[in-house]
Formats: C-alpha cells, sequence, structure tokens
C-alpha cells in the first residue's frame, strides 16, 4: 500500500483536539451546573438529558473527520507483483564523495550540486534501469540497479563525505565497482560520472579502457571551477576553520576537467560541465536519444487502486447519521442504560 498525498497526514492533529474541546465542554456545562444548583437536582429537572449521547456523537464526527482525512491522504493498494517488460538503458551513477566536493565554489557546494544535478537528470528519465555508486579513495555501493525511481532519490540525499573512509579520490575504483553493476551483456551500458576531477590515484585510463571493452559509455561531469575554492570544516553549520595541507597551508581544491576528459574519451562518451544545470541535462538527453535502447524484463506492484472514495463515503455517511443524533434520550438509550442513566 502507498500513500498518494501524505501531506495531508497532518491533519489528523485535528482529531486530539476535538476531543480535548469536547472533554472542556463538559467540564464546563458540570461546572455551571453545579453554579445553578445542585447536580441531583439539575437531573431531575431535566430528565431527557443523555450522557450516552453526546459522547455518541462526538465519536461518530472523529470517525468522520478520520474517513475525510484518509479520504485526502488516498491510500493506494497495489494487487499483485508482476513482470513488465520495458524498452531503456542501464545508468550507474558515479558520485564523488570526498572532502573536496564540499568546496563552496559552486553553490551550495559540490557534493549537493551533483546531488541537484543527478536528481533532475532522473526526472526526465523514462523506463531506464538506474544505480548509485559512491566514491572517495575506494569506493562504495550505495543503490543496485533498480526502476524505483522515489527509492533512487532517497538513497541520493543521504549520500555525504563520510560514507567512504578513506581519503582522496580514485576514478579506478569508482570504474571497476560500476562496471559490476551491468549484469545484463545485452542492455545498453551508460556511466555518468560526477567529480571535481581530482584523481588521487592511478590506473583511470586502463579502468576506462577495460569498461570501453565491456560496452559502457562514460559521460564525466565536472563540478567546480578552475579557479578554486577553500575546504570549510563545519560544526552544526557552523564554519570552524578550513582544511589544512601538512605544510599547515589552507588547501586550494580546483576543478581539472583534463582528467574527466580523458576518462570520457577513452569510452567514446563526453565532457560536460556541471555548473550549469539546464546544459548538462541537455546535454544527457541528447546523448541518452543517441544510445540504442533495448528491452528487459522489471518485477514490480501492479493496478495500485485508489481507495478515497470508500473513505470519503463513510466519513458522509457518519456525518448524515450525526444530523439525527439528538443529545436527548431516546428509546434504545434508555433500554441500553449504558451509563446507569435511568436511576
Amino acid at each position: 500500500m502507498e500513500l498518494d498525498e501524505k501531506k495531508y497526514l497532518y491533519l489528523l492533529f485535528i482529531l486530539p483536539l476535538v476531543v480535548l474541546v469536547f472533554l472542556f465542554n463538559l467540564y464546563w456545562k458540570r461546572k455551571k451546573q453545579r453554579e445553578f444548583g445542585d447536580l441531583e437536582m439539575v437531573k431531575k429537572l431535566s430528565p431527557e438529558s443523555s450522557v450516552f449521547k453526546p459522547v455518541l456523537k462526538v465519536t461518530v464526527l472523529i470517525l468522520a473527520l478520520l474517513g475525510l482525512i484518509l479520504g485526502l491522504v488516498n491510500p493506494k493498494i497495489g494487487t499483485k507483483m508482476e513482470t513488465v517488460k520495458r524498452e531503456g538503458i542501464d545508468i550507474v551513477f558515479a558520485i564523488d564523495v570526498s572532502k573536496s566536493m564540499l568546496a563552496e565554489d559552486v553553490a551550495p557546494n559540490r557534493l549537493d550540486k551533483s546531488k541537484q544535478i543527478v536528481s533532475q537528470i532522473i526526472n526526465q528519465l523514462g523506463s531506464d534501469r538506474i544505480g548509485i555508486v559512491a566514491y572517495a579513495g575506494s569506493a562504495f555501493p550505495v543503490l543496485p540497479i533498480t526502476t524505483d525511481y522515489s527509492v533512487a532519490k532517497m538513497f541520493l540525499q543521504s549520500m555525504n563525505t563520510d560514507m567512504v573512509s578513506s581519503v582522496g579520490t580514485s576514478f579506478n575504483e569508482a570504474i571497476k565497482l560500476s562496471s559490476t553493476y551491468f549484469d545484463d551483456k545485452k542492455t545498453s551500458k551508460l556511466l555518468i560520472m560526477i567529480s571535481d576531477g581530482e584523481d588521487h590515484n592511478e590506473g583511470a585510463d586502463e579502468a576506462a579502457e577495460e569498461a570501453n571493452k565491456l560496452g559502457i559509455k562514460i559521460i564525466t561531469i565536472g563540478v567546480g571551477t578552475e579557479k578554486g575554492g577553500t575546504i570549510p570544516l563545519k560544526r552544526n553549520g557552523v564554519v570552524e576553520g578550513f582544511k589544512k595541507d601538512n605544510n599547515n597551508e589552507v588547501v586550494i581544491t580546483k576543478l581539472v576537467p583534463e582528467s574527466l576528459t580523458a576518462i570520457a574519451k577513452a569510452t567514446k562518451g563526453g565532457y560536460v560541465n556541471g555548473n550549469n544545470t539546464k546544459e548538462v541535462l541537455e546535454y544527457v538527453k541528447n546523448a541518452l536519444n543517441n544510445i540504442q535502447k533495448t528491452e528487459f524484463e522489471a518485477t514490480e506492484m501492479a493496478d495500485f487502486q485508489s481507495q478515497f472514495q470508500w473513505f470519503l463515503g463513510f466519513a458522509f455517511l457518519l456525518l448524515f447519521v450525526d444530523v439525527f443524533l439528538l443529545e436527548r434520550k431516546t428509546s434504545w438509550v434508555k433500554k441500553l442504560d449504558l451509563f446507569n442513566e435511568n436511576k
């Protein structure tokens, strides 16, 4: 089951407020009755007054409000899992999470900019399968190949510079790990690498050539400026200083497009500067249009049906019943005598 409009769940806070108002009203009435005279005498003067009926009315009202809120939320139920055929390509996003990606020479910083770019690329995809890899001095699998874009975005937003312990940047490790994601030899394969281009390990060219032999095309996206920027050290969002090297000099990290261009060129891919998101999206869109799509099977929940009508119908029925519920005693209430009101 999934909830179509989760934003309306906050309306559930209305229900305890209704209960509090009801209890306060009972307290106020009882207080006024005491001021008027003896409670037993007041009860005899109003023999048709019921304690049970107001409780019943407020219960009906709460259930009706609950039905209206659930109707707005619109729960959906999937009836079965089925295998469907789709046409697309396999795409792996390899995102640099080294400390240099915290530089703020592009807003808000290089890593957040990278996540924004990937999220926008995912938004314009159709039925392609996607996976996510994080890398710094080593590579880490974040999300295996999937067609669930919402889950991919959730994992994407959770990425940070602490998820890979080894320092530096290794394109070699990123390419090697990403290559293992492509489990279908027949499907077209695309690796999109996002980085500032500062590679501190060797072997990137060899890894790119090996990827090319496997039929993997690589598009590289450079994030940062060639002028460069410092790497802020923050605690609770407050800058406490800047990263320094072994000589106690403040580190200036710069965009190195040459290394990213060389990797892309080895697989007949391409390089694009990531500082302009619109240009990146257009470039990737054109690249995808030029890659042959293949048919593959994907297992997913099918036949999601909206259920809001049942909750709204239940709510309106209760509101209709509430109109005819009077607060005075009726014959069936007298027979039930739930609160010993007939004594």
